[in-house]
């Protein structure tokens, strides 16, 4: 990692797999986003670079990464891996990068109001995961072939992909009669035996045939 690499990032702009934050204030909000990082595909978040890109620095870079450390360490389930690297841009001011592999502990969390909260990327925003991404997530760590038989559900489901592109799991449900939860393990079952995927949203999930 050079200065070099922070201003390419800085021209990339924000992204699935880069972050940006002019500063580590309200920590507890941060860590969401190495979450969804390390959750998705992995990726950077740099502290010292503005919303539009702009490497403008910030000063006390190594309290701004002490504060962001103690945050991780303390407010992130199970303990998340990354590499940290820090720049000088003068004597006052400096860039820190942390950089975060897509995660095999998957799915990472919070824990707040006693509920486990996960994240994800989707494009440049991070959003809550949804049940069925967590799901897909925790037992997609470990692929195995997956045996089921097609239904009168799946052929439902088929049939209405055939005619539109994607998929929800309120339509689905609608379409096949089915309560919601047998609806949704349907769909995470054709994720995790590769017949469908999940494209994740910030409203509600849709699912496509796998190509």
């Amino acid at each position: 990692m050079t200065l070099q690499d922070i201003h390419r990032y800085a021209q990339q702009g924000e992204g699935l797999k880069i972050e940006f934050k002019k500063k580590a204030a309200y920590p507890e909000k941060i860590v969401r986003e190495f979450i969804a990082l390390a959750n998705t595909e992995g990726g950077v978040l740099l502290i010292g670079v503005d919303d539009d890109g702009t490497v403008s620095g910030q000063r006390f870079i190594e309290e701004e990464v002490f504060v962001m450390e103690k945050a991780i360490q303390k407010l992130i389930f199970p303990a998340l891996g990354y590499e940290l690297t820090t720049f000088k841009l003068n004597p006052k001011k400096g860039v820190a990068v942390f950089q975060i592999p897509k995660s095999d502990g998957r799915p990472h969390y919070l824990k707040e109001d006693e509920r486990k909260k996960a994240y994800i990327r989707v494009g440049d925003k991070t959003v809550q995961a949804s049940r069925e991404v967590w799901e897909i997530l925790r037992r997609g760590k470990n692929p195995k072939d997956m045996v089921f038989t097609y239904g009168q559900k799946e052929t439902i489901l088929m049939q209405a992909l055939a005619e539109r592109e994607r998929i929800t799991l309120k339509e689905f449900a609608y379409l096949a009669k089915l309560p919601k939860f047998l609806a949704s393990k349907t769909l995470i079952r054709l994720v995790l035996a590769n017949v469908l995927q999940i494209i994740p949203q910030e409203i509600e999930d849709q699912y496509m045939l796998k190509p």
